[in-house]
């Protein structure tokens, strides 16, 4: 009976150190995908993005990352998280949002395909358009180093904060294009007012008023910053004045 009893209990043992350690283990998998936003104004020259909004369900998801394949005028993208199973005891239930600015690179003019989690229950699609550039610089416009954005809720004016590399440089314009359905792309442009730029990190803030032209209950607001670069996030359209 001692036998069996200390066989039984090394049995157990082993079970649960097997429970743990496939608790511990983490598998890669597909992470629920809300929307994917295609901004305007990438041309043949940028560095086009698209942004995919999501969440993870709880904390057994580890950050997402993106995998990107491109394919003539389709682009096949998967967001994936590394799971650990719910036994895990480091599992909160709690879902984390998410907001991520995926680089496609130069694209060729034209308009391209986005799947997002494609054949799975997360499928979600977009249609990326891309311009003829009209210069051979990479960007057409130097655009202001926004770091943030400030936003007052309830309000439709926010704030566009960062700090510019320099104080040669100083503000253009700030033009805004949407995408037709859930995307204001905001286009803070600087102009060069001296030829002597020394390294001087200079604070700004620019108000922005968002339109209200777009009727989708969320828009994405796409700030364009420096070097190719932008500064997202998801803007409650239909509770702001």
């Amino acid at each position: 009976m001692k036998v069996r009893s200390i066989i039984m209990r090394v049995f157990i043992a082993l079970m649960a150190i097997g429970l743990v350690a496939e608790a511990s283990v983490p598998v890669e998998v597909m992470v629920p995908i809300e929307d994917v936003y295609s901004p305007k104004g990438f041309d043949s020259n940028d560095n086009s993005q698209v942004v995919i909004a999501g969440y993870l369900p709880n904390l057994c998801h580890k950050r997402p990352k993106s995998i990107v394949k491109m394919m003539d005028r389709k682009v096949d993208i998967k967001i994936v998280s590394l799971k650990y199973d719910a036994s895990n005891p480091y599992c909160p239930e709690m879902i984390v949002p998410f907001v991520e600015a995926i680089d496609l690179g130069v694209l060729d003019k034209g308009v391209y395909d986005i799947v997002v989690n494609g054949k799975s229950i997360y499928e979600n699609r977009a249609q990326l358009s891309v311009a003829e550039a009209s210069s051979d610089a990479v960007d057409d416009h130097v655009y202001a180093a926004v770091e943030y954005i400030d936003r007052n809720p309830g309000s439709r004016d926010v704030v566009l904060k960062g700090y510019n590399p320099s104080d040669c440089f100083v503000l253009d314009e700030i033009e805004i294009l949407d995408n037709e359905k859930n995307v204001y792309s905001i286009l803070p442009k600087m102009k060069q007012i001296s030829d002597h730029c020394p390294m001087k990190m200079v604070p700004f803030e620019y108000e922005v008023r968002v339109p209200s032209k777009l009727q989708s209950d969320k828009v994405l607001l796409h700030v364009r910053s420096i070097e190719g670069r932008s500064v997202n996030s998801i803007f409650n359209n239909a509770g702001s004045m």
